[in-house]
């Protein structure tokens, strides 16, 4: 390691991981809209909010992630992993890994439990254009980006 240069620094993360203080920064805004969304209000920039509850891949510990959420027809709710990075964001890779403990707050309600589907072909086709049309800036995220971002079905459990 170089000499002034910390681990952890930038030079060492993979490209697309975000930083000490960005992530610190993200960790105190989710937890605000998640207090929030627990106390009524779930808007952000026009979106409505819930907050979705997993655990960790490899922890098991609780995680919560308020996102942005689109009506679904099959009375459910619709959700898009876009995280703004070359990868998948953490909190779709923790559903994925553990999808019988995942379970969503709407604005003012206690939790109920959810089973995601991940969205593939017409499927998504069809809830990625009704998502465009309700947010224009998802399309244009999805332009500047390498992957497909996955769209997933949250449908009680």
């Amino acid at each position: 390691m170089a000499r002034n240069q910390q681990a952890g620094s930038r030079s060492e993360r993979k490209p697309g991981t975000p930083g000490p203080v960005s992530r610190w920064v993200q960790q105190k805004m989710n937890a605000r809209m998640s207090r929030k969304v627990r106390g009524g209000r779930g808007a952000f920039m026009g979106m409505d909010v819930l907050v979705l509850n997993t655990v960790g891949r490899r922890s098991e510990q609780p995680r919560e992630t308020p996102l942005a959420w689109f009506a679904d027809d099959e009375d459910g709710w619709l959700v898009v992993a876009s995280g703004g990075g070359s990868r998948h964001p953490d909190w779709h890779a923790n559903l994925m890994a553990h999808p019988e403990r995942a379970s969503v707050e709407l604005p003012g309600r206690g939790a109920v439990p959810v089973v995601p589907h991940r969205l593939r072909g017409a499927d998504r086709e069809q809830a990625w254009q009704r998502i465009t049309e309700a947010q224009p800036r998802y399309g244009k995220y999805q332009a500047k980006s390498d992957r497909e971002y996955p769209v997933v079905r949250l449908v009680l459990r």
